[in-house]
C-alpha cells in the first residue's frame, strides 16, 4: 500500500492521468460516435466525464504547481509563450487531413481559420501562465488579492465587449479571451479561474484554517457529497451542453470547484485504500507525460475523425478508445525514449 508521502507526491500525476483519459474518451464521443450514441445517456455521461473531472482538474493542478515552483516571472511567461506556439502547431497538425480536403475542394463551406485558431487547452495554459506571471510581482502571496482575481476571471466574460462581425481578425483574437465563438473551447475567461484556484490552494495550504480543514477531510467529503448530489442536475446539464460548458458563468465555476475538492478527497482515499497496481501506474504515466500524451491523442483522433466523422457505433467507439489509448501510450513512450537518447548524446 502506498505510504502517505508517496500518495502526496503521486496524487497530482494520478489526477492528471485520469483527466487526460477522460479527455480522450470525450473527444471520441464528440467526433467519432453516431448521433444516437451522442444523444443517449451513455453519450451524455461521456460528455460529463470529459467535463468537470477533466480540463478543470488539469488546469487546477497546473496552477498549484505554478505556485509551488516559485519560478521567475520571465521564465513563466516564456513557458506560456511556448505553449501558445505549441497550441497553434497542434491545431494545424490535428486538422491536417481536414485542411488538405478543404484546399483540394473536397470539403466546401468550411472556414479553415476556425480550426487553425481554435482555442484548445494549450492556449488556455499558455495564456494562464502569462497572466499569472504578470500578477505575481503585484499580489505575491496575498490570498485575498488572488481570490479577488479569481472572482473577476469567473465572471469577466459577461463584461467583455462582443465583436460579432464574421471572418474578421479581431473575432479570432477575442475568442482567446471570451465571447461565444463556437471555436473558442477554453477562453481565458472564465477558464483562468481553475489555474488561479490551484494557485490559491497552494497558498492556502499554509494557513491554520486549511490544516483544520485537512484534519476533517472525511467530514468535508460528506458535506461536498450532499451539496453535489443536491445540485447534480444543474452541474450535469451545463456539462453536457457544450456551448454552455465552454462559456460557463461564475455559478458553474463555484459548482466545479466544489466538484474538484470532492474529486481530490475521493482520489486521496482511493489511492490510500487500494494497493499499488498496474492501473495506478498507467494513470501516473499518462499524468506525468500529460502534454505529450495529449498532443499524440489529438493528432490521431483529429486526423482520423475527418474520414469517419460521427459514424461509429457504441461498440466501435469502445474499440477506438482502446486503440487510441494503446497507440497514444506507445507513441508517447517512444517519444520519451528518443528524447532521452538525444539528450544523452548531447
Amino acid at each position: 500500500m502506498a505510504t502517505q508521502k508517496e500518495t502526496r507526491l503521486s496524487l497530482p500525476d494520478l489526477l492528471k492521468g485520469v483527466a487526460v483519459i477522460f479527455m480522450v474518451q470525450v473527444h471520441l464521443t464528440e467526433l467519432f460516435a453516431v448521433p444516437a450514441f451522442y444523444e443517449s445517456f451513455a453519450g451524455k455521461l461521456s460528455l460529463f466525464l470529459g467535463g468537470p473531472p477533466a480540463a478543470p482538474v488539469f488546469m487546477a493542478v497546473m496552477g498549484y504547481f505554478v505556485a509551488k515552483s516559485n519560478a521567475a516571472n520571465r521564465l513563466l511567461a516564456w513557458r506560456g509563450a511556448k505553449l501558445l506556439g505549441l497550441g497553434l502547431l497542434l491545431n494545424i497538425g490535428l486538422n491536417m487531413h481536414l485542411l488538405i480536403n478543404i484546399m483540394q475542394g473536397t470539403f466546401t463551406g468550411i472556414d479553415p481559420w476556425t480550426y487553425i485558431f481554435g482555442v484548445d487547452i494549450l492556449f488556455l495554459a499558455g495564456l494562464s501562465l502569462i497572466f499569472i506571471a504578470f500578477f505575481q510581482p503585484v499580489f505575491k502571496t496575498h490570498l485575498i488579492a488572488w481570490f479577488g482575481l479569481l472572482l473577476v476571471a469567473a465572471s469577466a466574460n459577461h463584461w467583455l465587449p462582443a465583436y460579432n462581425e464574421e471572418h474578421q481578425p479581431l473575432q479570432y483574437i477575442q475568442a482567446y479571451f471570451g465571447g461565444e465563438a463556437h471555436w473558442s473551447y477554453f477562453p481565458l475567461f472564465p477558464w483562468l479561474s481553475y489555474p488561479l484556484g490551484g494557485y490559491l490552494f497552494y497558498l492556502a495550504e499554509k494557513t491554520t484554517f486549511f490544516q483544520h480543514l485537512k484534519a476533517r477531510a472525511g467530514l468535508l467529503w460528506l458535506i461536498l457529497s450532499v451539496i453535489l448530489a443536491s445540485s447534480m442536475t444543474y452541474g450535469f446539464r451545463v456539462s453536457i451542453q457544450l456551448d454552455d460548458y465552454y462559456h460557463h458563468d461564475a455559478l458553474f465555476v463555484i459548482w466545479t470547484f466544489a466538484f474538484i475538492m470532492w474529486w481530490l478527497v475521493s482520489w486521496q482515499h482511493i489511492e490510500k485504500w487500494l494497493p499499488e497496481n498496474v492501473v495506478f501506474r498507467y494513470l501516473r504515466f499518462c499524468g506525468k507525460n500529460v502534454t505529450a500524451f495529449y498532443i499524440v491523442q489529438w493528432l490521431l483522433i483529429g486526423n482520423i475523425a475527418t474520414a469517419i466523422y460521427r459514424s461509429q457505433s457504441p461498440l466501435q467507439w469502445l474499440m477506438w478508445l482502446i486503440v487510441i489509448l494503446i497507440a497514444s501510450s506507445l507513441l508517447t513512450k517512444g517519444y520519451l525514449l528518443v528524447r532521452q537518447k538525444s539528450f544523452s548524446i548531447m
